[in-house]
């Protein structure tokens, strides 16, 4: 004996089926041009991220062919040629190259004796807030440079002592300042502390190791060996 289909539960499929057709075709009706919208507001933003980052890589490449060029001219003694492009470069919406141009142009600034103008110029970086910290901390230690005949002792240790700390990278350059400043305090047990700790301290560029070892031992710190006389071992 033949089994009779179920055609309660065709129909019933084929009626859900038609109803998810109609409810697709509804919500297509109703949202089709807002889903197309958004499809093609994704896509042109997705367009407009590639060409920023692409853009943005052609401006960079430019502009580090022009500081190159301000660089060749500044070797060859042209300072009429450098100065425009440079002043343009200063000015830069890429952090690094604003920071490097403006750096040249305070040491343009240093070698006509223009420590003012230089310190002004190296204020500029340290209070970039869209630079990185080691460019504003490095700008900081070179405006405190060429103002320190100028400062007291007191701001020059207040400025710098965050800076002069064993493990920093301008440990160096900041213990330097901040060492002479409390001799000019009459504080020699504080500038032999900071001095022999830099004495001792092989991350300390050897420039600057060279000259505080003598101080150290000048003031009683312990200072490691000359490198003459470990060569010489």
């Amino acid at each position: 004996m033949a089994v009779t289909p179920n055609t309660d539960e065709a129909f019933l499929r084929e009626v859900d089926e038609e109803l998810r057709r109609d409810q697709l075709a509804s919500i297509w009706t109703r949202y089709g041009r807002w889903l197309l919208a958004a499809i093609v507001l994704a896509l042109a933003i997705f367009g407009g991220v590639l060409y920023w980052r692409y853009h943005q890589t052609e401006v960079a490449g430019e502009q580090g062919e022009k500081l190159q060029l301000v660089y060749d001219d500044l070797v060859a003694q042209n300072l009429t040629a450098a100065k425009a492009p440079l002043d343009a470069l200063a000015a830069s919406k890429i952090a690094g190259y604003r920071a490097m141009a403006r750096f040249t142009q305070a040491d343009l600034l240093l070698q006509k004796n223009d420590l003012k103008g230089a310190a002004a110029k190296f204020s500029e970086i340290a209070g970039d807030a869209s630079l990185g910290q080691p460019f504003r901390d490095l700008a900081l230690i070179r405006q405190t440079s060429a103002e320190f005949d100028t400062l007291k002792p007191q701001v020059v240790v207040d400025r710098l002592r965050p800076l002069a700390v064993q493990g920093g990278a301008w440990f160096g350059s900041a213990g330097e300042l901040v060492g002479a400043a409390y001799l000019r305090m009459n504080k020699p047990d504080r500038a032999a502390g900071i001095f022999g700790q830099m004495a001792r301290d092989e991350t300390v560029p050897e420039s600057i190791r060279q000259r505080v070892v003598k101080i150290a031992e000048t003031l009683g710190a312990q200072a490691p060996d000359h490198p003459e006389e470990k060569k010489a071992q």
